[in-house]
């Protein structure tokens, strides 16, 4: 329910006004506390100062296994909890092996304590040091690169270099689980996105882009994965066809990219307009290449049309990414 109060003055000077009671007794506010007020354009927010700078979090594991528990922790991460406490009756090893790989695939944890029926995981990240923008530019280049060398393994029956990929795709992860807890933060209290530096809406602009370079990496990942299976050397026509392809879907993502990171209204609209229009193109010259694959053999035309969808698809990705730079660059009412 929308409460309104009227502004006064006192003193002659100083504007005040009073806040629900409500709200006040139910978030502990009372005569002589203090609160946080936060400018963001033509609103301020107000929030009862807190005395603890850390978060804790408690979450029981006593069922929880494998990839379950994986995500458990994941969850727990990205929430924003800076201490995450695991407990049980007792901890299994495996538990324990599964919460150690979890916590090294994220960034800035590490284990604090150890004992019988419970495991304490702590960030070490200082949030003022963290960088979205940093982070997404980051993934920009490791996603791109990726599927770059995806497509180069295929072209070449490089193993190695599939193998590769595949790997780097967990730093896709961890970054994109950063991007996700900063996000979060902002959503939660208007001093993590001053603490940034940044409006909220730039922090969800910047999250959803990070979204499509996350989807970007996996289809990198699925392509290194495809390649595995080739014994034999992938027709030169075909592989020039595909390096073709990957080259304008390359384009379109850093044409997305750019229009999200450019200041200027303008040219951000018209970079993104670019890299929408180039998507169309992008298909017709997808179904052109599949025409090439119908005289293969199926098992191995099917291999191939899965490696042109996926490079297809990150065309399309970098189309959304076009498309928030879009929304970012627009007039705010």
């Amino acid at each position: 329910m929308v409460e309104t109060r009227k502004v006064q003055v006192t003193g002659g000077s100083t504007y005040t006004v009073s806040i629900p009671k409500d709200w006040a007794t139910e978030n502990g506010v009372s005569a002589g506390s203090e609160v946080e007020f936060y400018p963001e354009g033509d609103s301020l927010f107000l929030t009862p100062r807190s005395e603890e700078e850390r978060t804790e979090g408690t979450l029981d594991i006593t069922n929880l296994e494998g990839d379950e528990l994986t995500r458990a922790v994941m969850t727990m991460y990205v929430s924003g909890f800076d201490i995450i406490a695991l407990e049980s009756s007792r901890i299994t090893t495996d538990q324990r092996r599964t919460i150690r790989e979890a916590t090294q695939s994220l960034v800035g944890l590490e284990v604090l304590e150890e004992t019988r029926d419970r495991v304490v995981i702590r960030d070490l990240l200082d949030s003022s040091e963290l960088s979205i923008h940093n982070a997404v530019t980051r993934m920009r280049l490791i996603s791109l690169s990726m599927l770059e060398d995806a497509i180069a393994a295929l072209a070449e029956l490089d193993t190695d270099m599939a193998r590769d990929v595949i790997q780097r795709d967990d730093d896709v992860d961890r970054l994109w689980m950063v991007v996700s807890r900063i996000f979060r933060a902002t959503l939660r209290t208007p001093k993590a996105a001053e603490e940034l530096g940044l409006p909220r809406e730039a922090c969800f602009d910047y999250q959803s882009a990070a979204r499509q370079l996350e989807r970007i990496g996996d289809h990198a990942t699925k392509i290194a994965h495809l390649t595995l299976n080739f014994e034999e050397p992938v027709d030169e026509e075909i592989v020039v066809a595909i390096e073709d392809l990957f080259d304008e879907a390359k384009k379109v993502v850093n044409g997305g990219m750019d229009a999200l990171f450019a200041e200027d209204s303008n040219e951000a609209t018209r970079l993104a307009n670019e890299s929408r229009e180039a998507v169309q193109a992008i298909d017709e010259r997808a179904r052109k290449i599949d025409e090439l694959l119908r005289g293969l053999d199926p098992a191995r035309a099917q291999l191939l049309g899965l490696i042109v969808d996926s490079v297809s698809r990150s065309a399309d990705y970098g189309g959304n990414i076009a498309e928030t730079a879009l929304q970012k660059a627009a007039p705010t009412p």
